[in-house]
């Protein structure tokens, strides 16, 4: 994912959090906040350290990032997207986190389309 597309800085964090709407399953939290001037979607990850020790926070968020690259398509332009992971996601593979994250994309509509996958 390319550098620019990420929330870095704390006052965008707390912009989202702030104006954006949130939605939440057992393994994340996602906040969301339309950006009309942006091209792209932005993204912003949080893994609070009771999630585990750096190995696994940062393992979490590689897991995370891949999601959106591949559903990169699917997913809306012009909006920031914060996901928080919570301590369940710790013990999750690929499959379990995407499918996961796509049940999150679904709640909140953020889908351009539907997606066959997670789907049986």
């Amino acid at each position: 994912m390319n550098k620019k597309y990420r929330i870095k800085k704390n006052e965008e964090f707390q912009k989202v959090f702030k104006h954006g709407a949130s939605m939440a399953n057992r393994q994340f939290v996602i906040y969301m906040l339309d950006q009309p001037e942006e091209k792209e979607f932005r993204l912003g990850l949080s893994v609070s350290k009771k999630v585990g020790k750096a190995v696994v926070r940062n393992r979490i968020k590689r897991l995370i990032r891949q999601v959106f690259i591949e559903e990169k398509d699917n997913i809306q332009k012009g909006k920031d997207y914060i996901i928080i992971a919570r301590k369940p996601a710790a013990e999750m593979d690929y499959h379990e986190v995407k499918k996961s994250l796509i049940h999150l994309f679904h709640k909140t509509k953020i889908y351009k389309r539907k997606s066959k996958v997670g789907k049986k």
